[in-house]
C-alpha cells in the first residue's frame, strides 16, 4: 500500500509546482501587460495635442517615410531574389544539381515530348491533306 502512494504523492507535488510556477509566470505577465497598456494610454494623452497641432507636417512626412522605406525594403528583397536565382542558374549550367533540378529536368523532358508528338500529329495531319487534295 505505502508503495502505491509514493508515486502518487510524487505525481501530486509535480503537478503542484507546474500549477504554482504557471500562475506565478502568468501574473507577472498579466501585471506587465498592464503596466505596458498604462504607460501606452498616458503617452498617447501626453502626445495627442501634439500630434494634432503637427498633423499637417507629420501626416505628409509619414506617407514619405513610409514609400521611402518599402521601396527599400523591395529593392532590397527583389535583388536577393536575383542573387538567388542567378546562383541557382549557376550550379545548374555546372552541373551541381540544386534544389528543384530533378523537377525541371521531368518538365523539360515533358515539354519535349509533347512538342514532339504535336510535331508528329501536324506532320501527319498535313501528310493525309497532301494526299486527298
Amino acid at each position: 500500500m505505502a508503495h502505491q502512494d509514493q508515486p502518487q504523492k510524487t505525481q501530486l507535488s509535480y503537478q503542484l509546482i507546474k500549477t504554482s510556477t504557471a500562475a506565478t509566470i502568468g501574473g507577472s505577465c498579466m501585471v506587465l501587460s498592464g503596466l505596458t497598456l498604462a504607460g501606452t494610454v498616458i503617452a498617447l494623452v501626453v502626445a495627442t495635442p501634439l500630434l494634432v497641432i503637427f498633423s499637417p507636417v507629420l501626416v505628409p512626412a509619414a506617407i514619405t517615410v513610409f514609400l521611402a522605406a518599402s521601396g527599400l525594403v523591395a529593392s532590397g528583397g527583389f535583388g536577393v531574389s536575383a542573387v538567388s536565382v542567378f546562383l541557382w542558374l549557376y550550379k545548374y549550367v555546372r552541373g551541381q544539381h540544386p534544389v528543384g533540378a530533378d523537377k525541371l529536368d521531368r518538365a523539360r523532358d515533358k515539354l519535349t515530348g509533347k512538342a514532339m508528338e504535336v510535331k508528329e500529329r501536324a506532320a501527319e495531319q498535313i501528310g493525309t491533306r497532301g494526299t486527298q487534295g
